[in-house]
């Protein structure tokens, strides 16, 4: 990490708090890190950071083992910003007091602000705040006083006058007017951060960073054609340039088309040094009657190593490996602040003997920021904002056994998915949209005969950055479109379902 870089340090108390807080301070182009609440200060100050965040969360503060950050945190200079939970331990670890069994505030509320200050400078007396008041103060240490009030919760907002601030609401929600203006005042008034965290500057610091540390080595990229590949695999090119070798790896698990826009797009467009590798029977082999989620996700995780590791044999000393990892592959992988949702393919599911030292360029950015930095090194917008797609390919939208013909029906099913909301203008408004082989079949009508054909669901769900997503209210006419051009264009297929679950409780895959 650059020395020069400026850092605002989230500590995580868990739930979603601290991720949605992390976003809301990157929007404002300020570089900030989560790390768990119990992280040692020396820890901390080692980040040299501008500001410390104090997140929300679920726990309760009188409770016996609730989570407690170092009491250095309050006791330096830095400036502190406590939200929710996070209040509620300021005060306590510094002399004040909270009620024991009180109702607290839990929702949208009117928020009056008493004193303007730095906090509140530019904002309306009179806002709607997104209350998170679960902890009842009684009274507050020596030498605050209250900024924000509402009639329920009458320390709201508290300072010292000095650096240390706390919230009894939540300013990184969108229910919280003027929230992101808050969250600004305490970045750049009281705490003096500067809006240099751009994607432009993001670039020229990799670049410095991957050159200094290759050097004239090589480096090898296993290349999908997806958005964080891409993305990094372009990023070390422009610093090492032929010196990337990139390995994409045709696993026929793949969408219509997708193997021959990649190799046109990163081999004949932007010149990049790319083996293309057809593995797709060797893949469906492995696959032969296996119907088990988990196991075919391992399969194909196992093969692609062997054919990865196969095609570097080929290419002589090679010291680098470079991922797409992505923050929120880390944060969903796991921290000690929250527990795991499932394991991602590149976040702790290498082997401990790996021979290659790691570059993972984009392991400090949310997907969005990773959009930002495709755009500015001058990917088409086209392959920038592409939507995700799983590592395991369609192996895990066809439930039960794969086969080629069940890969051909929901290749043809997905296309007309994707075509259509793309007509419709929705692509980009949505986090994902896809086709699913749920291998049901049912009684049908087509051409007059008798049909007992497969179903496909569709999936579209919207999102920030898929921790969690709203299944998408498509338009009724757009629906009747792709559902009336599935049953006629694909053979095999006489019936189409949406599915209308959110995230939780389901997962966007349904594998």
């Amino acid at each position: 990490m650059s020395q020069t870089r400026e850092t605002v340090i989230i500590l995580d108390f868990g739930g979603s708090s601290a991720q949605m807080v992390a976003r809301r301070v990157r929007e404002a182009q300020v570089y900030c890190e989560l790390l768990p609440y119990k992280t040692p200060w020396e820890k901390i100050i080692e980040k040299k950071p501008k500001a410390i965040i104090l997140s929300g969360g679920p726990s309760d503060i009188n409770t016996e083992n609730a989570p407690i950050c170092d009491k250095k945190v309050f006791e330096s200079n830095i400036p502190v910003l406590a939200i929710g939970y996070g209040m509620g331990l300021m005060v306590k670890t510094l002399g004040g007091a909270l009620k024991s069994g009180c109702e607290g505030e839990l929702g949208p509320a009117e928020l009056i602000i008493d004193r303007g200050e730095a906090l509140f400078q530019g904002i309306d007396t009179q806002i709607t705040a997104f209350m998170d008041a679960s902890d009842c103060i009684a009274f507050l240490p020596e030498g605050f006083e209250v900024l924000a009030h509402t009639n329920k919760t009458p320390f709201a907002a508290i300072g010292n006058g000095k650096n240390l601030y706390g919230v009894q609401f939540r300013p990184e929600k969108p229910s919280t007017l003027a929230g992101s203006d808050i969250l600004k005042n305490f970045l750049f008034s009281i705490a003096g951060c500067r809006n240099t965290w751009s994607a432009k500057a993001f670039i020229q610091e990799q670049i410095d960073l991957i050159k200094k540390q290759v050097g004239d080595k090589k480096a090898i990229c296993a290349l999908s054609g997806g958005v964080d590949s891409s993305v990094a695999a372009l990023l070390v090119h422009k610093a090492i340039g032929d010196n990337l070798i990139c390995i994409f790896v045709d696993n026929g698990l793949l969408r219509k088309n997708e193997a021959e826009n990649v190799v046109k797009t990163f081999k004949d467009k932007l010149n990049m040094n790319l083996i293309a590798v057809d593995a797709s029977s060797r893949f469906l082999n492995k696959l032969k009657g296996v119907t088990e989620p988990e196991r075919k996700r391992k399969i194909i995780g196992e093969e692609f190593i062997r054919v990865f590791e196969e095609e570097a044999a080929k290419l002589g000393k090679i010291d680098f490996l470079v991922q797409g990892t992505v923050y929120s592959d880390v944060i969903e992988s796991g921290t000690s602040s929250n527990v795991a949702v499932k394991s991602h393919h590149n976040v702790g599911g290498l082997p401990e003997d790996l021979e290659f030292k790691l570059i993972e360029p984009l392991r400090e950015l949310f997907k969005d920021e990773v959009r930002k930095v495709g755009v500015e090194l001058g990917l088409s917008e086209e392959l920038v904002y592409r939507q995700p797609f799983p590592g395991p390919g369609l192996a895990v939208r066809v439930l039960g056994e794969v086969t080629k013909e069940k890969l051909d029906i929901l290749r043809e099913a997905d296309f007309i998915v994707t075509e259509e909301i793309k007509k419709a203008g929705l692509y980009r408004d949505l986090w994902q949209a896809f086709a699913i082989l749920p291998g049901v079949q049912s009684v049908g009508v087509k051409g007059g005969m008798r049909t007992y054909t497969h179903t496909i669901a569709i999936r579209a769900i919207t999102s920030e950055d898929g921790m969690t997503g709203r299944w998408a209210r498509l338009p009724y006419e757009l629906l009747d479109t792709i559902s009336t051009r599935i049953t006629r264009e694909v053979e095999g297929v006489n019936r189409v379902v949406y599915d209308i679950t959110s995230k939780p409780p389901a997962t966007i895959e349904w594998e």
